[in-house]
């Protein structure tokens, strides 16, 4: 992070190709400027199915860790429960080696239940599911002779090398907003992260309910780290910028009134006072997240903006 920052800030790095071509040009650049510019974190997104072209995150991760050196990396989010844990475990594990422990695990249950059956998930039990799945990755990841047993997963004395760098395993980050998804982040998480696709209002709102259930739990909520990915845009003509943030939410969440609601955007006055509720409500750290003009809006948000964020 650099020094100058009132607040650690983290950025996504670009993950939707319209033009159905991976700029891979413009991957290498933002990935170098903005660990020259001392953020935090470069951060991918996954969207397996969907109408816009998206790079699988754990291949765009294994990419950005051989194209940086000091950056953190992180997923927001992998769906656990799409996913077999054994290979996830093996995924991460190696992606936390390659990059030299600098990898932070986002993950989720999940909202589209109706596409798990195409990945091998279930549509039922999911919270036990997904469950089960962070607790063998965490075993594959701690232990030396792992055992495990639950509805899912049984299985005693596997070996699973190398495991990651990080002790006693890559931090795991949470998604997720529901009262029950939040106590399961007091529960399991080592951080959460508040969906973009949520408001600055109703970030407030699963802050105070995920504090309350790591009290609950006898947990530091001081050592818990809090974050939210927010859409940006800054531009002096806010009704263009809020047109191409309803194109990109149309195109990414398929709902065009997205844009509108969740989005931070117009002069950098306007951005930084957008921003500055999100830190009020108890953000540790922002994930900002442009979704065009990504050189100059990653360069604008390092100068202009993070730094008023005192």
């Amino acid at each position: 992070m650099s020094d100058s920052w009132p607040i650690p800030c983290a950025v996504a790095i670009p993950q939707a190709f319209p033009d159905g071509e991976v700029d891979l040009d413009l991957v290498r650049r933002f990935a170098l400027r903005a660990e020259e510019l001392g953020y935090h974190s470069l951060w991918v997104a996954e969207q397996i199915l969907g109408q816009t072209p998206t790079p699988e995150p754990v291949s765009y991760l294994s990419y950005l860790a051989a194209l940086t050196n000091r950056i953190r990396l992180g997923s927001a989010v992998i769906i656990a429960t799409t996913r077999n844990p054994v290979m996830l475990a093996k995924q991460l594990g190696t992606l936390d080696v390659l990059s030299e422990g600098r990898l932070i695990v986002g993950t989720a249950l999940g909202g589209r239940p109706n596409t798990y059956p195409l990945l091998g998930a279930p549509q039922d039990r999911r919270a036990r599911h997904f469950a089960e799945s962070i607790g063998v990755m965490k075993a594959l990841w701690t232990q030396e002779e792992a055992s495990f047993s639950g509805q899912f997963w049984n299985f005693e004395g596997l070996s699973m090398t190398p495991r990651p760098v990080q002790k006693p395993h890559p931090p795991l980050w949470f998604g997720g907003r529901h009262p029950t998804g939040l106590q399961r982040a007091a529960r399991l998480a080592d951080g959460w992260m508040g969906a973009g696709s949520t408001t600055s209002d109703q970030f407030v709102e699963h802050v105070q309910i995920l504090k309350q259930a790591l009290n609950d739990r006898g947990r530091d909520a001081e050592a818990f780290p809090i974050s939210k990915r927010v859409y940006v845009a800054i531009d002096d003509d806010a009704d263009r910028a809020e047109r191409r943030l309803r194109e990109w939410f149309g195109a990414w969440y398929g709902n065009a009134e997205m844009g509108s609601r969740m989005s931070v955007w117009g002069s950098v006055q306007q951005v930084v006072d957008g921003l500055m509720k999100i830190v009020e409500g108890e953000a540790g750290m922002l994930m900002l997240n442009p979704v065009f003009d990504y050189m100059e809006q990653l360069d604008q948000l390092a100068d202009e903006v993070i730094p008023r964020l005192g």
